[in-house]
C-alpha cells in the first residue's frame, strides 16, 4: 500500500505532463490553422514535409528499390535547395490530402495537384507550373472512340482526383452515360490500370500526363487508346494552408527562378521531353 502511495505523485506528475503537452500540441495546431506561419517553422527546422500519392507517375512515385522519384520530386527539391532546406516526401491517402495539410501532418501538397475553384476554397495555391487535361484511357479491343461509346459501360477514376470532380460537376459528359451512373473509385491509378487491363472497367478517366507516361512505358502500348475529353484543361499548383502567404511567396519565387535560370527546362526535358506543358516557360 505504501509503495502504491509513493508512486502516486509520480503517476500524477506524468499525467499532468501529458495534459500539458497535449494542450501545447492543440494550441500549436490551432494557431497553425487560424494564423499559419509555416515558412517560419520550415526555415528554422531546415526541413519541409510534402504529401504525395506515391503511385502517381511521373509526378511522384516509389520505385521498386523504395526510392521516391518523379517530376514534382525534382522540382520541389530544386525550389527548396535555393533556401538550403531539405525535402521529406510523405506518402498519403490522396483523398485525404487537404485533411493531412490542415492537421499539420504535411506542409505542402505537391504531386500533380490540379487547381480548381472547389479546392481553392480549402487551400492556398502557388502559381500554376504545369498544364494538364483529362483523357479517357481504354483498350482498343473495346472499340471506344468517344464518351458516347461508354454508354452502359463501367468507368473508373481515382478518389479525390480532379477527374472525379469533373465527372460530378459535368454529369452529362460521362456520368449519365456509364453503368449505374457512377464510376468505380480507386485509391490509386495503379489499381485502376490493373482493372482496366482485366476488363473489369472499360474506361479510366485520368490526367493526360500520367496516361502518356504510363502507356509509353508498357510493352503492349499499342493496345491502349486515349480518348480526348470535353472537360476543361486544368493546371497543377502547389497546395498550402489558407493564409500561408510567406510560404506561397517563397515557392512562387523559387519556381520562377528555375524558369529563368534554365533548370526548369532541364527537368521538363528529363520527364516529358518538352516544355509544352509548362506555363512558367511562356511568361
Amino acid at each position: 500500500m505504501q509503495k502504491a502511495l509513493k508512486k502516486a505523485p509520480f503517476v500524477v506528475a506524468i499525467f499532468l505532463l501529458v495534459i500539458v503537452l497535449s494542450g501545447c500540441r492543440f494550441e500549436s495546431r490551432h494557431k497553425l490553422e487560424t494564423n499559419p506561419d509555416t515558412w517560419s517553422i520550415i526555415s528554422k527546422q531546415k526541413k519541409v514535409v510534402i504529401g504525395l500519392d506515391d503511385s502517381f507517375v511521373p509526378m511522384g512515385f516509389e520505385t521498386k528499390s523504395g526510392k521516391i522519384v518523379g517530376y514534382d520530386v525534382d522540382l520541389a527539391k530544386a525550389v527548396f535547395k535555393q533556401y538550403g532546406i531539405k525535402v521529406d516526401f510523405q506518402p498519403i491517402d490522396w483523398s485525404m490530402n487537404v485533411t493531412e495539410l490542415r492537421n499539420g501532418t504535411i506542409d505542402l501538397i505537391w504531386n500533380g495537384f490540379s487547381m480548381n475553384p472547389e479546392r481553392a476554397k480549402k487551400v492556398t495555391f502557388s502559381e500554376p507550373y504545369l498544364t494538364n487535361k483529362q483523357v479517357l484511357v481504354t483498350k482498343k479491343k473495346n472499340h471506344i472512340y468517344n464518351f458516347a461509346d461508354m454508354t452502359g459501360k463501367v468507368a473508373g477514376v481515382q478518389a479525390g482526383s480532379a477527374g472525379a470532380m469533373d465527372i460530378d460537376s459535368k454529369p452529362k459528359l460521362l456520368k449519365d452515360r456509364i453503368k449505374d451512373h457512377s464510376p468505380i473509385l480507386y485509391d490509386s491509378f495503379t489499381e485502376a490500370f490493373i482493372d482496366l487491363n482485366s476488363n473489369r472497367i472499360q474506361g479510366l478517366l485520368i490526367d493526360s500526363i500520367y496516361a502518356g507516361y504510363y502507356i509509353g512505358h508498357q510493352k503492349n502500348r499499342a493496345t491502349y487508346r486515349s480518348v480526348p475529353s470535353q472537360f476543361p484543361k486544368e493546371q497543377y499548383g502547389v497546395g498550402m494552408r489558407k493564409g500561408d502567404t510567406e510560404l506561397k511567396h517563397k515557392v512562387d519565387a523559387g519556381l520562377n527562378r528555375l524558369a529563368k535560370n534554365g533548370q526548369l527546362a532541364k527537368i521538363n526535358q528529363k520527364w516529358f521531353g518538352t516544355n509544352a506543358y509548362s506555363p512558367l516557360m511562356t511568361k
